[in-house]
Parts: C-alpha cells; sequence; structure tokens
C-alpha cells in the first residue's frame, strides 16, 4: 500500500505529494522524483502508471514524488512559476548565479519551495538510492555512488550509461544528493520521440528493480 504522507502548495496552489509505502519492515529506502522541469511530464505518466500496479510484497520503502513542478507542468515550461530552474536551485558548493534565463538558478539557493521540500525529504529520512526522471537524452546518467545501479537500469532499458551529462550543472540536485551527499542518484534521461506507453514498457523494469531487487 502506498499512501500520501505529506502535501505541499507550489506558488500557485497546486499540490506537491510525497508518497510513501507503507511496509512496515523494509531493506532499503528509495526515492523515485517526476517533473523537475515542467516541460519533461514523463516522469509524471510512468509513476501513476506504477501506481496502478500491485505493490504489495515490495522489500523496499518507497519514497515518491510524481510531479515536483506541476505549475511549471501546467505551463510546459522548464522552470516554477517563479522562472527558477529547479535543477539549479540547490546549495551545492557550485551553486553560482546564472545569466542564463532557461537555467536560472534562483538568486539564492534553496529560494524555492519544491528545492526545501527535497531537501527536508533527504533531512528526514535516510536514503539509499535516488531514481530522478527526466527527459529527453535517452541516457541512464548518475552522480555520486551509483555507478552499479546505473548499469543494471541500462541492462533493463538498453539506454548507455554517461557519467557526465557533457556540460556544467551547477546547484543540481545530482551534485547536492549524489556528489555532497553520497547518495546514489540516478538521473534517467527518457528519450523525448517515444509515446508514454513505449516508455512505459520499457521502463517498469525499472521500477519493479528498486521495489523488489536494489
Amino acid at each position: 500500500m502506498i499512501k500520501t504522507v505529506k502535501t505541499i502548495k507550489s506558488l500557485e496552489g497546486r499540490e506537491i505529494q510525497l508518497l510513501e509505502s507503507q511496509n512496515k519492515h523494509f531493506d532499503k529506502t528509495v526515492l523515485i522524483i517526476g517533473v523537475f522541469h515542467g516541460e519533461e511530464p514523463q516522469g509524471n505518466f510512468l509513476i501513476n502508471e506504477y501506481l496502478k500496479t500491485d505493490t504489495e510484497g515490495i522489500k523496499n520503502k518507497l519514497l515518491i514524488i510524481p510531479c515536483l513542478n506541476p505549475d511549471g507542468m501546467i505551463k510546459n515550461q522548464r522552470q516554477n512559476s517563479n522562472g527558477v530552474d529547479l535543477n539549479r536551485n540547490f546549495p551545492t558548493k557550485n551553486w553560482v548565479i546564472s545569466e542564463n534565463k532557461e537555467y536560472f538558478g534562483g538568486t539564492t539557493p534553496a529560494s524555492e519551495i519544491e528545492t526545501r521540500f527535497m531537501i527536508n525529504i533527504l533531512d528526514n529520512y535516510k536514503i539509499d538510492a535516488i531514481l530522478s526522471i527526466h527527459a529527453p537524452f535517452k541516457i541512464v546518467n548518475y552522480d555520486g555512488p551509483a555507478k552499479e545501479i546505473a548499469e543494471k537500469i541500462s541492462q533493463i532499458t538498453s539506454y548507455p550509461v554517461q557519467a557526465d551529462i557533457g556540460y556544467p550543472t551547477p546547484g543540481s540536485f545530482g551534485n547536492y544528493a549524489g556528489v555532497e551527499h553520497k547518495i546514489p542518484t540516478i538521473t534517467l534521461e527518457l528519450p523525448e520521440d517515444e509515446t508514454n506507453e513505449q516508455l512505459w514498457k520499457t521502463n517498469k523494469g525499472v521500477f519493479d528493480y528498486l521495489a523488489k531487487v536494489f
């Protein structure tokens, strides 16, 4: 059974939910996040498809945020309603004020309610692995001690493993959680030229792996 354990409101009043599996005994804790970027709604779809499946008997505790950026998703824009790229807003050692509007990380780190929500979750749970679902690169990117998990997910999806996304990401969640807090962090980059149904067929095994095998 998976139920909502915490809800916050976005600046425009939309719900951001944290769901948690209610298994009393579990081996590890896995955090799964959809829609850091509003124009990448695929994660919300995949997570909701997974929630329709039989989740009884999973061995790991699951923490799930179907949509971190509902304001951005409703507008089909990367940033939240403040114009901040949430994946550049974390208080990392390499955070900077960006002059690039598309990747604007806020005027201060952790300025956004969505960012503080994520930080609070990391502060209050002992998390063993994180899956953050993005698009459009069709790769399994990772930060921190996550190479083995990335390789397993690559076997499931046939997406190649890529440790470096190829450009600087100051203030990113991967830097914050994976590099600085040493939590194995996977950024699953989905292709943008496939239907949601095709993406689910390819990636449903990732959810089963994290819930039942990892």
